[in-house]
């Protein structure tokens, strides 16, 4: 069953999951009072409905239910790059300690305790909503960046649509390998965020035709640091900071800007520059034709031989891209 209440001007919406009604009903009397748009569900799967559709901005959730627990939801969830951010408080008439684990091993911000006291549970929901508002902040700034760096990518005619591609290639790359979701979703921000220190180069070295002065080229260099300079105050991008200072590392140290050889390397940063030559030599740019697929993988090939490129990460690409071109 699936109740709402009119949105209010600027309320915060709140989901209730509980199989008793009249629980549900005594809290969307409350938190109505205070100004929140309530929405209610009955069970497991009218839960995950509304989740899917309105993503609320906390969940009230009861421990006890038929079906899927909510020590099972709320784990879904917090599984989930897309609502992991959501507050969950997890509410329960159990009182053993081994209880409480459970709900903080399945990733559950807080905790009420049957019966609910009012003073209590607004004193939560105040707290954890305002949180919310911070984290929220934070993924804003994170699109702005990601704003900045196509438009960093758009001052070059040659590479549209390059960040697009690489986030697609390196998330799936990284899925290929059997890396988690945190990991995929680094890459797939890295793919956008890697060149975002350009924004500090001026047009007549990105654009240059012919071979960079040892001035601009030394000016070039610094665009991985600009970039990371950037991003640092962002909790969120905290393992997208290697990806974008490391991408041009080599794996016999002769890259830039730290030097790093072989495993020094991040693995993220690794499967970003990997991916970012496929698509330069896929691609037309003022100094060379774009390459097919099979030149590009000989040269790619060849160049990993010769130590540029990690050979493992190399093989692991061409691979994935094989089976893609079969399944084609």
């Amino acid at each position: 069953m699936y109740m709402a209440e009119p949105a209010h001007t600027r309320s915060q919406r709140i989901l209730v999951v509980d199989d008793r009604l009249d629980n549900t009903l005594i809290m969307r009397e409350l938190l109505t009072r205070r100004g929140y748009e309530v929405m209610t569900a009955d069970n497991a799967a009218n839960a995950e409905e509304i989740m899917r559709a309105e993503q609320p901005d906390l969940v009230l959730l009861d421990v006890v239910m038929p079906g899927k627990s909510g020590y099972e939801l709320c784990r879904e969830w917090k599984d989930a790059p897309e609502t992991r951010l959501i507050p969950v408080v997890m509410i329960t008439g159990l009182t053993d300690l081994e209880d409480k684990i459970r709900g903080i091993e399945a990733g559950a911000d807080d905790f009420l305790n049957k019966p609910i006291f009012p003073v209590e549970l607004f004193a939560r929901v105040t707290s954890l909503l305002r949180v919310k508002e911070y984290t929220d902040e934070l993924e804003n700034v994170d699109t702005v960046l990601r704003t900045l760096a196509l438009s960093v990518e758009s001052r070059d005619p040659y590479t549209e649509g390059h960040c697009e591609r690489l986030a697609e290639y390196a998330s799936s790359l990284g899925r290929f390998i059997g890396l988690g979701q945190e990991e995929q979703l680094a890459l797939r921000r890295g793919g956008f965020l890697h060149d975002l220190g350009k924004i500090a180069i001026p047009d007549e070295i990105l654009k240059k035709h012919g071979m960079l002065s040892p001035e601009e080229w030394t000016l070039m260099q610094q665009h991985p640091v600009i970039g990371e300079n950037i991003c640092k105050p962002l909790h969120s991008l905290r393992m997208v900071l290697p990806i974008i200072r490391h991408h041009h590392e080599h794996w016999d140290g002769s890259g830039y800007p730290d030097h790093l050889v072989g495993r020094e390397i991040p693995l993220l940063a690794r499967i970003i520059q990997i991916v970012d030559v496929y698509d330069a030599l896929r691609t037309e740019r003022p100094y060379k034709p774009a390459q097919s697929h099979e030149t590009a993988v000989e040269t790619m090939k060849a160049e990993s031989k010769s130590g540029l490129w990690d050979e493992v990460i190399v093989r692991e690409f061409l691979a994935m891209l094989a089976l893609r071109k079969d399944a084609a």
